[in-house]
């Protein structure tokens, strides 16, 4: 053989020179990678826009092609506000993602989350999405439950527990904490005069933010676990509701992380780490020590302790329950052997219920709070209306504040201005179906769907002046009696608003998944409302603020500190 580097062309090939013969050019390696990846990036994006089953629908071509637009805006926490133009650019059905249609049809509220009948009849319920639902935690409860007959369940057992029957025979329990909530304002909202100093009693900023949340904690951790939480007495929040609150916020990175698909790793990472701390959160009747009860932490991974105390108490004290007058977590125990229900079930749904029960409430409280700050002659048309009404607090009550009249007016008005959920719970058409009809649209099964609320609720095509805060459009000249925002018969009959679909007001959804809390929620923002007006004349400290503005929008509203002074109102 030759001794110049060139290789005879009878040498045999032994694995040495194979070796050899490889390529070493590793950028050239990585430069045909990456042509295959930016040729198959091209030939999905031209398949999403003109080939996909979805390619029909209108909406901007980014959106149409790539789902990177939509996690974009999820991040900043402005998604549903992006989606409001271009409804009023592209209609009422627009292609938010390459397999994400978004609604405001009238016809969509019951197409996608009412039971389906006639030409749908091949899918009874349409699912919740996977994607969206299945990030939010891993504790099972009824708001992320997918099983359809289970969930119809739970739903029987928890919705006497807020029917109104129940809640007027709870009565007390609400205006109760209504009652506290009004005594430690009064308490802490003005200073004592100082006669030594001669100084005068001065107006004390007060974050309502805060004592709505504390006032509708205490009345749903009564309702749940028959005793309060304790913030109204302590005037601070309590720290395993915030922590919840929280949690759920945080969920939005790992949302983003299931939309690029990692939605598999994140489910393993989040079930290992629940089963890694198992033996702190087994509870059951015969155990006899207070046990440690462990949920999903932040998106950072952080562990989150709960002590859940009243709930080992309710799994020990008593292996049958036969309370005559039962609160919620013992009306789930009731069933706990009957329906095979885990003990994360009942923790699951006892976690979702404060949650679900009271910072939903809390946030339209504030937002309507600042709303009517911002829109004197609506507050003092509210304060003339309540006060001519009602001379003490003992007179408001569940049943007469349906009088105001006015006060229902403004509430409806803040739901759809401010609501307190602003997205859109997402539903899939279920692969194999056939598609469905959803607003007289054809949809093909792997597609997510939703009406989002904020859209809806200031779509020009369905209300005048959007944007503006007008209770009067939802006054009835009739008198048909009170009526409230998911009523699907609910119309107004004569003025510059005749034509808004108040109907489309549904911010506690519809169908057999809607919200189970509805009454409690408006029980109490009606009473709490009411009695505030009564007892306070209000004013913003900070009222050239855009408070909700500057709010992001994510699952929830992240709501800053609403301070306000207080003045007392001698009765």
């Amino acid at each position: 053989m030759s001794h110049d580097n060139n290789v005879d062309v009878d040498t045999p090939l032994t694995p040495t020179f194979i070796v050899i013969m490889l390529p070493t050019d590793y950028a050239a390696v990585g430069g045909i990678v990456t042509v295959a990846i930016l040729i198959y990036s091209f030939l999905r994006l031209l398949y999403n826009a003109f080939l996909h089953p979805l390619s029909g629908f209108p909406g901007p071509l980014i959106y149409r092609t790539s789902r990177l637009p939509y996690l974009y805006h999820m991040a900043r926490g402005d998604l549903t506000f992006t989606l409001l133009p271009l409804h009023e650019k592209y209609g009422p059905v627009i292609r938010i993602a390459p397999d994400e249609l978004s609604f405001t049809h009238p016809d969509a509220w019951k197409d996608i989350y009412g039971h389906r009948v006639g030409n749908n009849h091949n899918v009874l319920e349409l699912p919740k999405a996977r994607r969206f639902y299945r990030t939010r935690g891993t504790l099972p409860n009824i708001i992320s439950e997918e099983d359809r007959a289970h969930h119809g369940l739970v739903r029987r057992v928890l919705s006497h527990g807020f029917s109104d029957q129940n809640l007027r025979a709870r009565e007390s329990v609400i205006t109760g904490y209504a009652d506290t909530l009004i005594r430690q304002l009064r308490r802490f909202s003005v200073s004592s005069a100082d006669e030594e100093a001669a100084a005068p009693a001065r107006r004390i900023p007060m974050n309502l933010t805060a004592w709505y949340n504390w006032v509708t904690v205490d009345i749903i951790s009564h309702l749940t676990f028959g005793e309060p939480s304790g913030c109204l007495d302590r005037a601070e929040r309590d720290p395993w509701i915030e922590a919840m609150n929280g949690t759920v916020l945080d969920f939005i990175p790992l949302q983003i992380l299931a939309y690029l698909g990692f939605d598999g790793l994140i489910n393993r990472l989040l079930r290992a780490f629940m089963n890694t701390n198992r033996n702190h959160r087994t509870c059951t009747r015969n155990s006899t020590t207070l046990k440690k009860i462990h949920s999903c932490g932040d998106s950072a991974g952080s562990e989150l302790t709960i002590s859940m105390d009243d709930i080992d108490r309710k799994l020990t004290k008593n292996p049958v329950v036969t309370m005559a007058d039962p609160d919620l977590v013992e009306k789930i125990l009731q069933k706990k052997d009957a329906w095979n229900l885990s003990d994360d079930e009942i923790l699951g749904n006892a976690a979702a219920l404060l949650i679900a029960g009271s910072e939903t409430t809390a946030t339209l409280l504030a937002g309507l709070t600042y709303l009517l700050c911002k829109h004197p002659q609506v507050m003092e048309k509210l304060k003339q209306e309540v006060r001519s009404r009602f001379a003490s607090d003992s007179e408001i009550t569940l049943t007469s504040v349906l009088e105001l009249k006015y006060l229902l007016a403004c509430l409806d008005e803040a739901l759809r201005l401010y609501p307190p959920v602003p997205i859109g719970p997402l539903r899939t058409v279920p692969e194999g179906s056939g598609g469905v009809t959803i607003a007289g649209h054809v949809v093909p099964g792997g597609t997510d769907v939703a009406v989002w609320h904020w859209p809806m609720f200031h779509y020009s095509k369905h209300w005048e002046r959007p944007m503006e805060y007008r209770p009067e459009r939802f006054l009835q000249e009739d008198s048909a009696g009170p009526r409230y925002a998911g009523d699907m018969n609910y119309t107004n009959n004569t003025g510059l608003y005749s034509a808004d679909r108040l109907d489309l007001l549904q911010p506690f959804n519809v169908g057999p998944r809607n919200c189970l809390g509805r009454n409690l929620a408006y029980s109490e923002m009606r009473l709490v409302l009411a009695r505030m007006i009564l007892n306070f004349d209000m004013e913003l400290v900070e009222p050239e603020t855009d408070w909700i503005g500057k709010q992001r929008a994510d699952f929830l509203w992240r709501k800053g500190p609403l301070p306000v002074y207080l003045s007392p109102v001698n009765l």
